[in-house]
């Protein structure tokens, strides 16, 4: 181990074709560890690995690569770049010490990038935004200038100009401290101080501090393809973003953002190291965040550590703080664990949840148990893909009809099952209107088959607040096994009806059972019957998913794109004209947002801009 080596974990995030891949292969070439440039056409780039990346020519899953230059370790996470992978980005968020957010100079910034920006703004990442393709025919550097400080951040501020803007000679120079610097640092006390005094500023020392506030965005140019401006990149990320100290010291702390399985089935975990060291063979305790919000603590115990260290193929650890590394032999493990002692849990996501869902079947009705235990081992890897089974049907959650093709292609290649799925359709949930109670009881003079008593009650809970279970009985009046069974299958049944019910409290109010006859099953199959009862009490409501959305269009289109919001059922808000168009604001059922995306490029004459994303689930 080398104790003075300095680590930064660095996410490249970009909309997607904005080049961010081209990037991370180009930031390789750069640093030496690799002697040839693979490209996304070829399907020969070190991070899309998969083979439906390479066919695809699109990231659907984050890849690590680690470069060492120096006294710095830089490893970075290619993130993917469609909105139908946003999953992936999320797990990702949460192992960063900054993001470098591509856009391209051509095609400017998207629907995506601001959803990007706005999230790693909101979470204090520190950004730097790469503006690439300036070597592109209609490469932009004014406008998209303007476009990042009004559509991002007006933080935004650039620190090269370009010269040759849109030939293959393009090449970015930096500018020297000037006017749009000073203003961007004016909330640096020390700074300001100096600059009102008259005296000499220093700048970048200012604008380190502002950089690791997540306060300021530096803004450089350059070329993936052509490689300009791209050692400039590097030297600016190890100058400007906030790195850490290779160490072992302290207790261990890492957070799980990956799972895959190997080519033997192992479960291979993900892991960032905050604190202490991972070796192989050492028990460690590991905490999970539960769906009601309690923290479940298991024992862990590695059989092999590998470390990210220069290139794509990580190295035997240990893995120390600031390590970014693979780990084997957790067979129990999910995304999210915290590892170490009782710490910091992955927080509730970020982005939107999935709005789709699609019934998968397969081809060939044999194959039903094998899909389902596919379908479950590929939610391993995504979460949010929610498997659920009611009676004979099998479903996933969608972000969109790109990911159905990428599960269907995984089905097929990794496990040979062909699988058939019906068209998606917007998921929706139910909110209960009110309280419900229903005890199950086993009569001893009736035939019932389950040989134990379950009394549930069932109330509203805060929006967004999920499913919690409570004990409203002494946790000794029935074995814990038992106990296991009941909250189980409340989550079970709630999720797997046919519409999950959603934000509710779940209280246990009487449990009894009768020795030696009564099994977990007995309290499995009770608590089923008295839940769905407590429900039918209660009364549930339908609820759909909606998203806030902000649409920008000319002036003289502006009623037009009103009357298409109002025939989707969208609520705008009072329009905000300017001199240059009109920004409409409001929600709009999440089933009608691809309708007003397909019909706005003819409604504004193409030049109609719309952003959107989950806001709530509204009665429907």
């Amino acid at each position: 181990m080398t104790p003075q080596l300095k680590t930064l974990t660095l996410g490249i995030l970009a909309h997607v074709d904005a080049g961010k891949t081209s990037l991370t292969e180009r930031l390789l070439f750069e640093t030496g560890v690799i002697g040839h440039l693979g490209s996304v056409d070829s399907g020969d780039t070190q991070t899309d690995s998969l083979e439906l990346e390479r066919r695809r020519g699109i990231t659907i899953k984050s890849a690590v690569v680690a470069v060492t230059t120096g006294e710095h370790r830089l490893t970075l996470v290619d993130t993917p770049g469609h909105s139908d992978f946003i999953a992936e980005v999320e797990r990702a968020l949460g192992v960063l010490d900054g993001a470098v957010l591509v856009v391209s100079a051509a095609d400017g910034v998207q629907a995506q990038t601001r959803v990007l920006m706005r999230t790693l703004t909101r979470l204090g990442i520190p950004v730097l935004v790469f503006v690439n393709k300036i070597d592109r025919v209609g490469a932009q550097e004014t406008t998209l200038l303007d476009a990042l400080r009004t559509r991002l951040s007006p933080r935004c501020v650039a620190l090269d100009t370009v010269t040759g803007l849109g030939t293959p000679q393009a090449k970015p120079v930096p500018l020297p401290p000037g006017d749009e610097l000073a203003e961007a640092l004016a909330d640096d006390d020390e700074f300001l101080a100096s600059y009102v005094e008259g005296r000499e500023p220093d700048y970048h020392a200012a604008l380190v501090r502002q950089v690791a506030r997540g306060a300021v965005h530096p803004v450089v140019f350059g070329s993936a393809i052509t490689g300009s401006g791209v050692a400039a990149l590097v030297s600016r990320v190890r100058e400007l973003f906030p790195a850490r100290e290779r160490t072992e010291a302290g207790e261990l702390a890492a957070t799980v953002f990956k799972i895959e399985r190997g080519r033997a089935g192992e479960k291979i975990a993900y892991i960032r190291v905050r604190s202490g060291s991972l070796s192989p063979r050492t028990p460690f305790p590991f905490h999970r965040r539960e769906p009601d919000g309690t923290v479940t603590e298991l024992t862990g115990r590695a059989s092999a550590v590998r470390v990210y260290e220069h290139g794509a193929t990580p190295v035997d650890g240990p893995a120390c703080a600031g390590d970014v590394a693979r780990v084997w032999g957790l067979k129990d493990v999910r995304i999210g664990d915290h590892l170490g002692r009782a710490g910091t849990l992955a927080e509730p996501g970020f982005f939107a949840p999935p709005s789709l869902e699609t019934v998968v079947r397969p081809v060939d009705p044999d194959d039903a148990v094998a899909l389902y235990s596919a379908l479950e081992r590929l939610s391993e890897q995504d979460p949010l893909i929610s498997v659920r089974r009611h009676e004979h049907e099998v479903s996933v959650r969608l972000y969109g009809e790109v990911q159905k093709e990428v599960i269907r292609s995984t089905l097929a290649e990794d496990f040979g099952l062909a699988a058939e799925f019906e068209e998606s359709r917007i998921l929706l949930v139910e909110r209960l209107c009110r309280a419900g109670h229903a005890v199950g009881h086993r009569a001893p003079d009736e035939r019932v088959y389950f040989w134990a008593n379950v009394g549930l009650r069932v109330e509203p809970g805060p929006p967004a607040s999920g499913v919690a279970y409570r004990l409203g009985v002494h946790l000794g009046s029935l074995p814990l096994a038992f106990h296991k069974a009941i909250e189980e299958t409340v989550h079970e049944q709630l999720r797997h009806r046919p519409r999950p019910v959603i934000d509710c409290v779940v209280t246990l109010t009487e449990a009894a059972f009768f020795p030696p006859l009564t099994t977990a099953g007995d309290f499995r199959g009770m608590t089923a019957l008295a839940l769905a009862e407590a429900l039918r009490a209660a009364v549930t409501r339908v609820h759909e998913p909606v998203h806030s959305f902000e649409a920008e269009a000319p002036a003289n289109a502006v009623s037009g794109v009103l009357r298409k919001l109002v025939e989707l059922r969208a609520v705008p808000d009072e329009p905000t004209v300017t001199a240059t168009g009109c920004t409409v604001t409001g929600t709009i059922p999440a089933a009608s947002v691809h309708e007003f995306e397909q019909a706005l490029p003819a409604l504004t004459q193409g030049e109609g801009v719309f952003f959107s994303e989950f806001a709530e689930y509204r009665p429907r």
